[in-house]
């Protein structure tokens, strides 16, 4: 399992809700874990690591020591958001090194299903909050690019560009399918 960068077409794609959460999910949330810890985040979704469903994998803290800041989600959604906040530097793990303001929600609140299959509901702010939104907005395809106002957009665009070029020279060298493979 590796996290898969900007413009890779699973970060565009809405996953399907999780049905059954089987050894697979299960197996699948540990992993997306370890790997969103290994790369410093606070959050992942399944989609940035190319699967079709509604996962993702949080810690508010961003430390593996403190497992009480951590989350796994499925079929989560926003039930309920409040207020507004441009939040300065944000970032995500399939954009290494690119950070911008970004308009969301200040407060939210949640509700999920955890491993066990048991739906809880969360109200949060700040931090928390735009991880939440950032991370769900994954399972729509929405990505935080899309959040970025135009000076945002166009301070990024030489980082977006250097991102196309990385992933089309990644595709000639096999490390992802073609086009055609892709819908075969």
């Amino acid at each position: 399992m590796k996290i898969v960068k900007y413009p890779h077409p699973a970060l565009r794609s809405a996953v399907a809700p999780v049905t059954m959460i089987d050894k697979d999910v299960q197996l699948a949330a540990g992993e997306m874990l370890e790997l969103m810890y290994k790369h410093d985040g606070l959050g992942l979704a399944a989609p940035q690591v190319a699967l079709g469903f509604q996962l993702l994998v949080m810690n508010f803290e961003g430390d593996p020591e403190q497992k009480e800041a951590e989350f796994v989600a499925i079929n989560p959604v926003i039930v309920e958001s409040k207020g507004a906040a441009i939040n300065d530097r944000e970032g995500c793990l399939s954009f290494p090194g690119l950070y911008q303001n970004v308009r969301r929600a200040k407060s939210v609140k949640v509700q999920a299903y955890n491993l066990k299959g048991e739906l809880y509901e969360m109200t949060c702010t700040d931090l928390p909050a735009r991880v939440w939104q950032h991370e769900i907005d994954h399972l729509n395809g929405v990505l935080f690019i899309d959040k970025m106002g135009p000076f945002g957009r166009d301070a990024s665009r030489r980082d977006l560009e250097k991102f196309i070029a990385d992933f089309a020279q990644a595709k000639k060298k096999g490390e992802y399918p073609s086009d055609l493979e892709q819908r075969l």
